[in-house]
């Protein structure tokens, strides 16, 4: 067996056994919405069981590879968990269960957790492939992916704390987050998700098979920026939050610039 055919068999079966096992746990816990909390995770174990099935990678590629991948998913997952304990389960999966009624549990295999699972599959193509090959040595590109991850990071990082302090003063109730980070883009975390996945997948392009691997940055972008992130919350802020429609007149949707004069 190849290497590249290891890498995604691997990874195929480490999905399927982790959302099946999630599906599982919603069904005992009567909330889906653990699902957002095992999307990050998620990409963790893809990382490390390739890791540990492939050998015949550049070792400073994998082990950077699975950093990256590591240290994105469980700060991701840690900080779902944190905001969403307790809570109940989230709205969406609320209304997908009043919808299909009794039919919810079999409907969500497919429609939630199956359908994150392929996509996890689709996205950690960068982290899959650009461990299956020792050549060439890490290069000019992969320092423009640690640097691009980095800006990610940081754009997930101080995006999050900045919304959960203004979340935690009770005077911003109903108010629209403008400050910090949120001044020059209205999704600060999304745009930071998006390059975290541009500079792991420009590691993993070094390698001719790892060139692949973009395909995964392409998807992620598109997921945020105009399927499950973008689009999705801005319906429900826009319904919610006062003044949210000059704010959106003013402020990036995504790529950060400064605010537009109105």
């Amino acid at each position: 067996m190849s290497a590249v055919t290891t890498a995604l068999t691997t990874a195929g079966l480490t999905i399927l056994v982790l959302m099946l096992g999630t599906w599982l746990l919603s069904l005992a816990l009567k909330n889906a919405s653990i699902v957002d909390i095992v999307w990050g995770f998620g990409f963790v174990c893809v990382a490390w069981a390739v890791r540990l099935r492939v050998d015949e990678g550049l070792a400073a590629r994998q082990n950077l590879l699975v950093l990256m991948t590591t240290v994105w998913g469980l700060r991701l997952a840690g900080y779902l968990f944190w905001r969403n304990h307790g809570k109940g389960e989230d709205y969406r999966y609320k209304a997908m269960r009043k919808h299909w009624g009794p039919r919810f549990p079999i409907i969500s295999l497919g429609t939630v957790f199956g359908l994150q699972g392929v996509l996890m599959f689709i996205v950690s193509l960068p982290v899959q492939l650009g461990q299956t090959r020792a050549t060439p040595d890490l290069g000019w590109l992969a320092y423009v992916g640690i640097a691009v991850w980095l800006v990610g990071l940081f754009f997930e990082v101080v995006g999050d704390a900045q919304l959960a302090r203004f979340k935690a003063d009770a005077a911003n109730q109903g108010k629209v987050m403008n400050r910090g980070l949120w001044k020059y883009t209205r999704h600060p975390n999304y745009f930071g998700d998006a390059c975290v996945w541009w500079g792991i997948a420009l590691v993993a392009a070094e390698t001719t098979v790892g060139k692949f691997g973009l395909i995964g940055a392409v998807v992620m972008t598109i997921l945020l920026r105009r399927v499950s992130g973008v689009v999705l919350l801005e319906k429900s802020l826009s319904r919610r939050k006062e003044g949210y429609a000059e704010y959106v007149a003013r402020t990036s949707a995504f790529i950060p610039r400064p605010p537009k004069a109105i």
